[in-house]
């Protein structure tokens, strides 16, 4: 809190400073800082503020092969004043925290990929989590959620190409429809014991779900349709089945249910250029955009720095799986195989590499302020000073 204490009104008018003074304290009354940003003093429940994150990106929207959401979280009730944002959780940035007094780290990268048999004080890690309990500060990771969501990692990435407009590679499905199964068996059969017994039969399998039943006429008839939900491996069970009955067998439909792709939501993105510009221009503008002095290109079979791109496809981090068989006049991502470049020089593709954390760690100042809206200033949030790609050039 902060007190102020003023002159008697009589006194403030003759007082030199008195309508800065009045000023500044009708700042602090609404919590701003004369002086600049004010840090906020509010703080926000660990579960609510992970649910916000979660609701900033789903986690569903992440890779299965990932480690996403709350990886390390002290005991409760925790509060969290002091949000710190870091592309790679090291040792360094870990003491940054501390000596912040952050209360809840976000790290791009999972620190906890593969899972951890002890936590000692013998390897990085371990110490990490040692420590973040310790000082009683959580870990929270999106990782490829940020890629995916439409304001996440890549579309920042694609602002370093200049004007474009941009499609995702991998487009994402939505993940919570259909709800459960992914095949839909309907049939029609007249409402009898063998059709209970039937039934009962189907709603034995396993992974089954959905079973509903409606009368129905059919060419003149009393019938009862049936319509359910399966997996891939049930399915094979209620057409063998069915086939039992070769009347029902060929009244038979399977539909294949698929989720509906979500919009501008994906891994990668593909980017058409409203104007073409040669590979040099995009180079500087990619140079200027992630502040780095240099880049490692690989220049495409039969192109030259003058060669005009119209198409670049992207992908932040590492882009070798998520880039391959991509028509484009270009590919920019942090990190590809050695083969990967390989084959996309002899297909006429320029490659652009700039390290792999290099296309992500600009997003945060990004992302700060983002985060800052979509949790209404609640927290204060604070990007590390300390996180650096490990790799320089000597």
């Amino acid at each position: 809190e902060f007190i102020f204490k003023l002159p008697a009104p009589d006194a403030v008018t003759s007082f030199p400073n008195h309508r800065m003074l009045l000023s500044c304290a009708q700042l602090l009354c609404r919590g701003i800082s004369p002086l600049g940003r004010w840090p906020s003093r509010s703080v926000m429940n660990l579960g609510e503020l992970v649910s916000a994150l979660n609701g900033f990106a789903s986690l569903s929207l992440a890779e299965s092969w990932d480690n996403v959401g709350l990886l390390v979280e002290p005991s409760p009730p925790h509060a969290v004043s002091t949000l710190l944002l870091t592309n790679d959780l090291t040792e360094e940035v870990m003491e940054e925290a501390v000596q912040k007094k952050a209360d809840l780290i976000l790290s791009y990268h999972p620190p906890i990929f593969t899972p951890l048999k002890r936590v000692t004080w013998r390897t990085w890690k371990e110490r990490l989590v040692v420590r973040a309990l310790e000082h009683r500060i959580g870990i929270y990771s999106p990782h490829t959620a940020y890629d995916a969501i439409p304001h996440g990692v890549n579309n920042w990435l694609t602002k370093g190409l200049g004007a474009c407009t941009s499609v995702p590679l991998h487009p994402s499905a939505a993940p919570s429809y259909p709800g459960e199964g992914t095949h839909r068996v309907e049939f029609c059969a007249e409402n009898t014991e063998h059709l209970e017994t039937l039934l009962s039969k189907i709603k034995d399998i396993q992974e089954i779900s959905s079973v509903t039943t409606l009368p129905v006429r059919v060419e003149g008839e009393e019938q009862t349709r049936v319509s359910l939900n399966c997996s891939q491996k049930a399915l094979l069970e209620v057409v063998a089945l069915l086939s039992k009955n070769s009347f029902l067998y060929h009244k038979t439909e399977i539909l294949l249910l698929q989720k509906p792709l979500l919009p501008h939501t994906g891994m990668g993105r593909l980017c058409t250029l409203s104007e073409p510009v040669s590979l040099l221009a995009i180079i500087e503008r990619i140079k200027s955009h992630l502040k780095l002095p240099h880049i490692r290109l690989a220049v495409g079979m039969g192109k030259t720095l003058e060669s005009p791109v119209k198409k670049a496809a992207l992908c932040a981090g590492s882009g070798s799986s998520v880039l391959k068989g991509v028509e484009a006049d270009l590919y920019l991502t942090g990190e590809m195989s050695h083969h990967a470049v390989l084959d996309a020089v002899a297909n006429g593709i320029s490659v652009i590499l700039c390290e792999h954390s290099n296309t992500e760690r600009g997003f945060l100042s990004e992302l700060r302020d983002t985060l800052a809206i979509h949790l209404q200033n609640k927290i204060n949030i604070i990007v590390s000073e300390k996180d650096r790609d490990p790799l320089q050039v000597a």
